[in-house]
């Protein structure tokens, strides 16, 4: 199937998406500040990394040009080849929404609707709205959340030190016992599922639309990473190496006007057997999950929400 530009174009806010995730890949604090249409000076890793670079927006494509180099300038499209090193557009396009996760041209529901997204008016940058649910102090006996909290905060405590120190001292620790009994004393944890008076399923209070699958045990973790981010049914919301390090915690949304969480969960369960050849931890059934949060600095997180 052959990939369109403005089907790039509407996944990705005419194109800004696509210049914020490439410099990503160059200065990971990056971020792209808009202001009407147009973006604020940024730095530009094809000259030297000077701050140089302005991005904006005309004709419903995002443009950019450098202040220094009066060649260098084009649309995101010539910007993007610059960075995959490729020119023929239809591999350029491929890459684009394989590296984005845009899934264009895939299913992305357990129920077989194409996915539709139609492009988002500017002045502004739109993003969509980041779950909540609730977030608990270690240790684990603590039932009471502390407060709610976002996706996004989770992605960023994650990705960043504040569980660094807890998760490698789990991971020298050889017995299972004392380890599980580590984990529950040190890390603090989410119930990605919803918002709780209390940890309990009787005591939700709103449920955020998300479910967490456990995988224990893994032989290979990367590609299972890997096929789990393009896995055609279930678009991943967040994805993460679990406190141990030889599993993962992946987040996905689920439809709770078709379905209970709990049969969802066994029809999701029985996909990932069917698919994977895996079984995955039986826990995720309950709604008051407890979900322990280590460091993983490869943390996933759906790019709609940044």
């Amino acid at each position: 199937m052959e990939i369109s530009k403005e089907a790039i174009l509407n996944k990705t806010h005419y194109g800004l998406k696509i210049y914020a995730y490439i410099l990503r890949q160059y200065y990971p604090e990056s971020v792209l500040s808009l202001k009407g249409r147009d973006c604020g000076i940024t730095r530009n890793p094809f000259n030297g990394g000077k701050d140089t670079l302005q991005i904006n927006i005309v004709d419903n494509v995002a443009h950019h040009y450098d202040t220094e180099l009066t060649d260098f300038k084009g649309d995101i499209f010539e910007f993007a080849s610059y960075h995959f090193k490729t020119l023929k557009e239809q591999d350029l396009l491929i890459k684009l929404n394989d590296a984005l996760h845009l899934r264009i041209g895939q299913k992305n529901s357990f129920y077989n609707k194409e996915e539709l997204q139609p492009a988002v008016a500017f002045p502004e940058i739109a993003t969509q709205a980041s779950p909540v649910f609730s977030y608990f102090q270690k240790p684990v006996t603590n039932i009471i959340p502390n407060r709610q909290a976002s996706l996004v905060e989770v992605f960023h405590l994650i990705k960043g030190d504040d569980f660094a120190l807890c998760t490698s001292t789990l991971r020298k620790i050889q017995d299972v016992k004392k380890a599980r009994k580590y984990k529950a004393f040190h890390f603090d944890y989410v119930t990605f599922s919803g918002l709780f008076s209390k940890r309990n399923d009787k005591d939700l209070k709103k449920h955020s639309g998300l479910l967490t699958i456990d995988f224990d045990h893994l032989k290979d973790i990367s590609n299972l990473r890997e096929a789990l981010l393009k896995d055609e049914y279930f678009e991943t919301e967040l994805l993460f190496t679990s406190p141990s390090g030889d599993g993962l915690k992946w987040v996905i949304p689920i439809e709770l006007t078709k379905v209970k969480h709990q049969d969802f969960f066994k029809a999701v369960a029985n996909y990932i057997q069917h698919s994977y050849s895996l079984e995955v931890d039986a826990s995720g059934k309950d709604i008051s999950r407890a979900c322990f949060l280590p460091h993983d600095p490869n943390v996933f997180i759906n790019p709609k929400y940044l």
